[in-house]
Formats: C-alpha cells, structure tokens, sequence
C-alpha cells in the first residue's frame, strides 16, 4: 500500500489489498520489487532457510525474501542473533532493500531482484526441532501432517488452496447477495433425526431419552425459508454425516447451499452457471456456459456411470445386434435375458500401452470388486497392425460380423476391447474399467486427459426411486424424499412409481459429482403420499414440514454445490482434506487434538448416559 500512496506502482481496484493495515510491519515477504529499492522496511516472518551466517531467507504467507546478515564487527550482536536462529523461527528485520548484485537474481522469486540488507533483527519466538520440514517436496505421511497440521497449514501448497477458497466464496457471497438478492441466514446445527439419507450424528441432551441431531444438510430448513416468504436463501453451511471418510468426503463438510421460490430447473442451472462463471479463479481460465447436459439413462448407457467423465471418449458401445446372429453360446445366453445386451468399451492403442499384467488386472477388476460383478467374464479382443482381430471369440464370427465389430468400436490398429455379456449391470462394470485403463494409459504416458480442462456437466431425468440395496422389493429415494416427480410422470407416481422420473439434477466436474439438486414437493398430500405409501416411512417425523407445506408453501427448488470437492478440482489436489484447514482422518478422527475422546462417568450424568465398555477395554483401562 505504501507503494501505491509512493506512486511506484499503479493504483488499480483489484490490487487495493491492505495487507500491512493495522501492523508493525511495513510489508510482506512477497511483495518487494525493485521499485521499493533504497527504502527502509521491516518484515515479520519465518526462518525458510539459512547459510552459513551470510543470509537468511524469510518467509511469510505471502512469499519469501532474502535477507543479508551484515558482517561487519559493529554488528556483531545481530550477526549472531540471525545466524543462530533455528529454521521456522519468528524473526522480525528491518533494513534496507538493495538490488541484489548483478548475475545473482533468482527468476524463480517473485522477489528474486532485490534483498533487504538487515540493520536490526529479533527474534520473537525460536523454533525447536520440527517432525518434519515445511517445504512441499518433502515427503510425509497424510497422518503425520494431520498431527501437526498447524505447521502443515505453512506450506505454500495449503496456503494457496485455502485463500484461492477464501477468494471464490467471497466471490459467491457477492454474485448472490450484492447481484441477485439473496438472503444469507445461518440455520440450525442442532436438530432432531430424520428419516432417510446418510447417517447422522446424535448429540445427547439433558432431558432423559432424547438426543439432538447434527443435519446432514439443512435441506428442511432451507424449503421452511421459502414457506416463510424470503424469496432466495443462500448459505456456507456445514453439513454433517456420521461415515468414514474417503478422498471426496468427510464427517463434516461444507455446502453452498441455495433455494429459490417460484424457480423451475432451467433457472436453478443458469443461476449456477452463472455462479461459477463469475467467481472462477481467474489463473484456472475461463470456463464456457451453458453446460451440456446428458439424461441419467444416456449417462448409464454411455459411460456406465450418473457422474461421467466426459474429457476423454472411450465410449461403452452396445455390439448386441452386431453379435445376435452369431452361434457364441455365451453371447446368446447374455441376449436371452429380459434386459441382456453385449456391450464394450475399446481402448486406444492398448497394445502400446499395456502390459499383458494390466490387461489381467482390468479382465480381473471384476472379481475383486463388488461394484464390477456381473454374470460373463471380461473378454478381450485386439486389432493386430495387419487388421485382422486376435481373440477367443474371433473363430466364432464370419468376416461380415468381424467387419462390423470394427466399424460399431471404430478399431484402429493395436487397439484392445475390453468385452462383457449379461444383463444391464455390466454398464456399470465396464464404467469403472473405462476409469481404471484411463488410468493405466496416463500411467503409461499416454496423454488422455487433459490436467488444466474443466468439463461440467448437468445430468437430469434421474429416476424418482431406486430398489434398495439390501432389500429390492422395497423402494428408496434416489435423491432424497422431498423432490417432485417429473410433471409428465406426476400420474404414474400412484399408479407405478417406479417409473417416475424425477425434478433432480446433479452437477458433474470432470467425473466428479460436485453438485446436486431439485424442484421440491410444495404439495402437503404429494409429500405425506411419498413418505407414507412408498417409502413406508413414519411421516410423523417430518409433521413440522407437511403442516408448512399446507400453510401457503410456494413452488421451489435448490441446490447445493460442494464446496470442498469442488475446490480440490480447481487446485488438482488428491483429497478434500487438502483443501480443508483442519479435516478429519480417514477414519474421522482428528489426529491433533484427539477427538473425539473419552468422557468420565460424571461428565455423562447430566445427560443420563452410562457406556458400556467392552471387556478388553475395560481391563486396558484398569492398568
């Protein structure tokens, strides 16, 4: 800032930030150039590192300088005191900036034309022995970083990710609220349980017998806004599910969480598009509206997946009628089933690429993986350089269905299809091989998807209910049990629900679900109807919201992006957990505070608690 007031360097809005507002220092450690050459500043900041009593380089959140330690005998005292500081040490210079000599810049800093010639120094706070060093090409453990994730949290990594966070939901906040008139309200975390969805976490109350609930979103909320008139709720809402974590998700987590009154789904896309569109990071590029969309059943038939990933092709194609005539015994079996059908997916340049080991693993997958069972091994076919096809299955065929093969896959030479035969499912099973050779390609050096691209994708016309799992005669919702039927399916909701398509729409980033939404139930019948005849659910529990719906509810709809996933993609991290100041380990715990931990027998009372220990634990306790 004091630069600008200097006028050495342009004034604009968008560098208007007061970093040195409020503070002794005069600047950060990333912002000298050699404008600032010849004047006196003093800098706060971590020892990054340290040579040999000549220099020290200085590191804040904002970058790193270099500071010269003088070596003259007037200066003794400060000589010493800057040599010996440990690394990470918290260390307050003033001095001089200076050019740094000519041949000695470094291109690599930001700062790297200048260095800050110390006249005094303190050091505020020395540093002892650290678990690990804070630079991001050291190598450590995710659970050792956890446990000292306050030292973790310097790294340039994280401290990027988390501003880049803070500047998108600031942007959010003022597209939403300062454009477009939405409301920010903070709703409850402390509720009472609810049917339906993921597991929720109890929280014990002092009235015997009875235990809040921390939401897994404030989804009922959130449609009790818009009974009450207030138009366009907005919210960073913190969402609870009591499971374990995995890289995209996490016991508690974070939501951009939004409801409209008298909206339809075209609207709530445009809104979100439009969202994303003007607080994308500007160093990520520009991304291009409107999304495509694709139908859930195209998603399924084309990519085996509701969450395609769409920046490379290796399309699942259905080759039944190209086998039907064929006398492969396995192949007619396949076809004889009510939804039957030969599908597959081709790999290019598959030969080049993977080993024979690979090709094992992937024909395997499907053994080991639940996910990937279906009733026909995988098949494998490769076109060989001559043309000709080289596979178990190739002496069943004449050369027309061989000619054909080719043409429905569009095999090139050295390309290998993977092939399954049986009922629908193997959509899904050949979705997750299509993910796991994209994989084994780039593994191999094969550039398939670009790293810097960002597909969005809207995936609609999902069905309204799905078979449960564990019990298939019985239905459950595919979205969750307040979303309205799609209006030209509205009839078959009692007469055949199971065909009823749904008002829900999912938001896809590069196979990725990071959003998902819908029009709601506004109609107090429809809603008790949902609850009571087809989800065979107490609707009770949800009176409160069946009473509102009766009470002059307006039509509505809503979304929720979210928010840690989303960020993890715009900066290409692994985990949600890297963009997350303080997560939770993959099995929920924090590993720096130790939560969550044991309470003693009189802290329970109030709360009319006893546990029951396990025997092992009892007597671990006892010594």
């Amino acid at each position: 800032f004091q630069s600008f007031q200097a006028g050495t360097v342009p004034f604009t809005p968008a560098r208007c930030v007061y970093f040195n507002s409020f503070v002794t220092r005069t600047n950060t450690c990333g912002e000298l150039r050699s404008a600032h050459v010849g004047q006196k500043v003093t800098l706060y900041g971590w020892v990054q590192y340290q040579r040999q009593g000549l220099f020290l380089v200085l590191r804040d959140f904002q970058g790193l300088t270099q500071v010269i330690i003088p070596q003259d005998e007037v200066s003794a005292t400060k000589t010493r005191l800057l040599s010996s500081a440990p690394l990470e040490s918290v260390v307050r210079v003033t001095g001089t900036v200076s050019p740094r000599p000519l041949g000695q810049e470094n291109p690599k800093m930001p700062t790297g034309d200048i260095e800050v010639k110390a006249e005094t120094a303190e050091i505020l706070n020395s540093c002892k022995k650290l678990p690990f060093e804070i630079k991001d090409f050291i190598k450590k453990s995710e659970a050792l970083r956890m446990q000292y994730r306050y030292l973790d949290l310097r790294s340039p990594r994280l401290q990027s990710a988390l501003r880049l966070r803070s500047r998108l939901v600031m942007s959010m906040r003022q597209y939403l609220c300062n454009l477009h008139g939405f409301v920010d309200v903070e709703t409850p975390t402390l509720f009472k349980r609810t049917p339906g969805g993921a597991k929720e976490f109890l929280v014990p109350s002092r009235e015997p017998g009875k235990f809040y609930s921390l939401p897994q979103s404030p989804q009922q909320f959130k449609q009790l806004l818009m009974v009450g008139g207030l138009d366009r709720y907005f919210q960073v809402a913190r969402c609870y599910r009591d499971e374990g974590s995995r890289p995209d998700r996490q016991p508690e987590f974070t939501q951009i969480d939004i409801e409209m009154s008298f909206v339809d789904q075209a609207g709530i896309q445009r809104l979100v598009e439009g969202l994303l569109q003007h607080s994308w990071p500007e160093e990520r590029g520009s991304i291009m509206t409107p999304f495509p969309s694709m139908t859930y059943e195209e998603a399924l038939a084309e990519y085996g997946t509701d969450k395609p990933d769409t920046r490379f092709g290796m399309k699942i194609v259905d080759i039944s009628d190209v086998l039907r005539g064929s006398g492969v015994h396995f192949v007619q079996n396949a076809l004889s089933y009510p939804h039957g059908s030969i599908r597959a997916i081709c790999i290019p340049q598959g030969v080049k690429y993977l080993t024979n080991k690979d090709l094992e693993s992937l024909k395997e997958s499907h053994c080991t993986d639940h996910a990937l069972t279906f009733s026909q091994e995988i098949m494998e076919i490769i076109r060989k350089p001559d043309g000709s096809l080289k596979s178990l299955l190739t002496k069943f065929l004449g050369e027309k269905e061989k000619s054909e093969l080719i043409q429905a896959l569009n095999m090139q030479e050295d390309d290998v299809v993977l092939l399954a035969a049986g009922e629908h499912k193997q959509c899904c099973a050949l979705g997750a091989l299509r993910l796991l050779s994209a994989n084994l390609l780039e593994a191999a050096g094969l550039a398939l998807r670009d790293p810097t691209a960002f597909h969005f994708l809207w995936v609609v016309d999902f069905p309204l209910f799905l078979p449960k799992a564990e019990n298939p005669t019985e239905l459950e919702s595919a979205h969750h049990p307040f979303t309205a039927p799609h209006p030209s399916d509205a009839s078959l909701l009692y007469s055949d629900p199971t065909k009823v398509r749904s008002q829900h729409y999912d938001l896809v980033l590069n196979g990725n679900e990071v959003g998902g939404g819908s029009i709601r139930i506004h109609n107090a019948e429809q809603q008790r109807f949902v609850l009571e005849k087809v989800l065979k659910e107490d609707s009770e529990v949800l009176s409160h919201l069946i009473e509102a719906l009766e009470l002059g509810a307006p039509p509505h709809g809503g979304i929720a992006l979210g928010l840690d996933r989303l960020i993890s993609l715009i900066v290409d991290a692994p985990s949600i957990r890297d963009v997350i100041a303080f997560p939770k380990s993959f099995r929920g715990r924090d590993l720096m505070g130790n939560a969550p931990d044991y309470v003693t027998p009189e802290e329970l009372e109030p709360y009319h608690i006893q546990v029951s220990w396990p025997l092992e634990e009892k007597e671990a306790k006892k010594n």
